[in-house]
């Protein structure tokens, strides 16, 4: 008789120590981005990725703490590719992909990014610090390039580092109350920003230099334009009632 030939079934492949240690890395991740770390367990992790307590262990002598670690260095490797955009278009779009990319991360990984950022957590060490702080200042160090500034002066590289921490307090802000949603909240971040260097711009000549030659690059109707707009209609004096 003939028929259809029964499908293969895939033979067992042992992982490699490499691929053993990303898969438990991966788990932790999925598990850290959704509650707090005082909250996750290492049986947990054994459990999702389908290996005993004590394998885990193997891999992380340090238990929970090195897998945190582990896990909120291989987070901070995402987060710092969110600003690593193609360099083209005007800087506002730039950065509004950007933007996209990262408050994307922000919702995907909930109460994780919480607790990467707010910090307090008793698995919290000088080391975990350092590794949210290397984000901070490579998303920094990424928008500076966007804006092909190599050696930026203290008040073109504090305005940067200011609104990267506006960015991250109005991303917890989102998680906790939702009320905006990510496409709201990427453009007033960009418009924000905009904002931030057209004032800092009055006191520094670098980030007015380099404002002038962003601005050349931007469209007549574009994001810049529609905020020059709106702004000036918001001060322009209230009509007065007849």
């Amino acid at each position: 008789m003939t028929g259809h030939p029964e499908p293969r079934v895939p033979a067992y492949r042992r992982l490699t120590v490499d691929e053993r240690r990303a898969q438990l890395i991966t788990t932790a991740q999925h598990l850290f981005a959704r509650s707090v770390p005082e909250e996750v367990s290492l049986d947990e992790v054994a459990r999702r990725a389908g290996v005993s307590r004590p394998l885990v262990y193997r891999y992380f002598p340090g238990g929970k703490q090195q897998l945190y670690e582990a896990a909120l260095r291989n987070a901070a490797d995402q987060l710092e590719h969110c600003f690593d955009v193609p360099a083209d278009g005007p800087l506002s779009d730039r950065l509004g992909r950007a933007l996209d990319r990262y408050l994307s991360f922000v919702a995907e990984h909930g109460e994780g990014f919480t607790a990467l950022l707010r910090g307090g957590s008793v698995v919290e060490t000088a080391h975990t610090t350092a590794i949210v702080d290397g984000v901070r200042r490579a998303a920094a160090q990424q928008v500076l390039r966007h804006m092909s500034v190599r050696r930026p002066g203290p008040w073109l590289r504090t305005s940067v580092r200011t609104w990267i921490t506006s960015v991250e307090a109005m991303s917890l802000l989102s998680l906790d109350e939702g009320e905006l949603t990510l496409a709201e909240l990427r453009d007033y971040l960009v418009e924000l920003f905009v904002a931030q260097l057209t004032v800092t711009a009055t006191h520094d000549r670098q980030t007015a230099r380099m404002l002038r030659a962003a601005s050349a690059l931007e469209p007549p109707d574009g994001r810049v334009a529609s905020l020059l707009e709106r702004a000036i209609g918001a001060l322009a004096p209230a009509p007065v009632d007849s």
